[in-house]
């Protein structure tokens, strides 16, 4: 992944989050649900930091993408605002856009590093790469099943639908992971067996 296919990324989940609860449809609904949940851009950073040979290189370009892409979603919501589910549409005032920035753009830059980095060290092979590699399904099921407690009720059934949709989404990514060093673990036991 090239640098700036990286941090057109982080832009591209920016405009995502901030635009798709414009559209009154149920797949921009959706979209809007996902892409403004902490564990999608939690899997943006790791994935940046996977895609990168350089442990630093990994951890600044995953912050960064994360930065561009809170800048473009405060820019957005700002330019274009639109009421999040249940409240009323006053447009968003400059202040409210310019702390949010701020706030969450040091959230970006803190967490995204080490996410980059956690990226980076799912590279490794086997057992050793496996809990890093489980992170992002962890943070997704963590994250959905806190939302789905804390706010399901009142955003109504097709949120609760979509987040429990994600939970067991997370559940099967964790298995399959699991699953594959398992496999790869017996295949290479089954070569040493049989050129022994």
């Amino acid at each position: 992944m090239s640098v700036f296919l990286a941090l057109g990324a982080g832009a591209l989940i920016g405009v995502l989050g901030a635009l798709s609860g414009k559209f009154d449809s149920p797949i921009f609904h959706i979209t809007g649900l996902v892409f403004s949940g902490g564990w999608s851009w939690a899997c943006l950073a790791f994935l940046v930091g996977y895609t990168r040979r350089s442990k630093i290189e990994s951890a600044v370009l995953a912050s960064s993408a994360l930065g561009i892409g809170v800048v473009v979603y405060y820019l957005l919501k700002w330019l274009s605002p639109v009421a999040p589910i249940g409240m009323s549409a006053d447009g968003m005032e400059v202040e409210g856009v310019s702390s949010g920035m701020l706030a969450w753009g040091i959230a970006a830059l803190l967490f995204g590093a080490p996410m980059g980095l956690f990226g980076n060290l799912a590279r490794i092979s086997g057992i050793g790469g496996l809990a890093f590699r489980l992170l992002v399904p962890l943070i997704a099921f963590v994250e959905t099943s806190a939302r789905l407690k804390a706010e399901a009720d009142s955003a109504g059934r097709f949120v609760e639908v979509t987040w429990g949709t994600m939970r067991v989404l997370a559940v099967l990514a964790a298995l399959a992971l699991v699953g594959h060093v398992v496999w790869e673990w017996v295949r290479s036991a089954r070569k040493r067996e049989s050129r022994a």
